[in-house]
């Protein structure tokens, strides 16, 4: 058995589009931040924003169903090539790089629940409510628009969507996702997907809500792998 060691358990937060932001022919999605981020994980069950529990609605009447089956195609599922280009036509990058092929996949892997390598219409509204959060909190610290945040900044993200880490473990991740010494949109995203997905992964498996668990090796290679 393989010991994994959280010394600040903590579980991101996803705020609400920020004001004024409009995706180009695609209903804006997002949920509430407010308040100060919460050490800990959350205590409350149930859907978005706090677990990857999907809402029971159904697609009848919905405003993105439409631009959801004309992107799925005939599968009824849309697949890493498809959202590449779904992201880029909706616009939601704005003036930042689009997304690449490897941060779409991985974007489907965190809402992949069935295994198939590919995004239904629900698991596709909630990525949307996602990544127009992660977009909004990327915005807050591009003040310039360059497309890039520093380390520090990436820092005070992070901190904003509610994780606790060590500062090693925040390093690591800085260095993971950093250029020549700057955070890219495309990779901020990335890390928000990987942060959220190996958390939830986490909590998960910490019954007892510890920040400690017991991985066995392949259950270990499993979670690590898949995102």
């Amino acid at each position: 058995m393989a010991g994994v060691q959280m010394a600040y358990p903590g579980y991101g937060g996803y705020g609400g589009p920020m004001q004024g932001m409009q995706l180009q022919g695609m209903p804006m999605q997002g949920g509430p931040m407010g308040g100060p981020p919460q050490a800990g994980y959350p205590q409350n069950g149930g859907g978005y924003p706090g677990t990857f529990s999907a809402p029971p609605q159904q697609p009848v009447n919905d405003p993105m169903w439409g631009y959801f089956t004309t992107i799925a195609g005939q599968d009824g599922e849309i697949d890493a090539e498809e959202l590449q280009r779904c992201l880029t036509q909706t616009g939601i990058s704005g003036t930042y790089t689009p997304f690449s092929l490897e941060t779409c996949r991985i974007m489907i892997a965190m809402l992949d629940r069935d295994m198939t390598g590919k995004l239904g219409f629900i698991e596709f509204k909630e990525l949307f409510a996602a990544l127009s959060s992660w977009k909004q909190n990327f915005m807050m610290f591009d003040q310039d628009r360059s497309g890039t945040v520093e380390p520090h900044e990436m820092t005070q993200s992070i901190s904003a969507m509610g994780y606790r880490i060590s500062p090693q473990a925040l390093n690591a991740v800085i260095k993971r996702y950093s250029k020549a010494g700057r955070i890219y949109f495309d990779d901020y995203v990335a890390c928000a997907v990987k942060l959220r997905a190996l958390t939830e992964s986490f909590r998960r498996r910490d019954q007892m809500q510890q920040g400690a668990v017991n991985f066995q090796y392949d259950d270990f290679i499993l979670c690590t792998m898949s995102i």
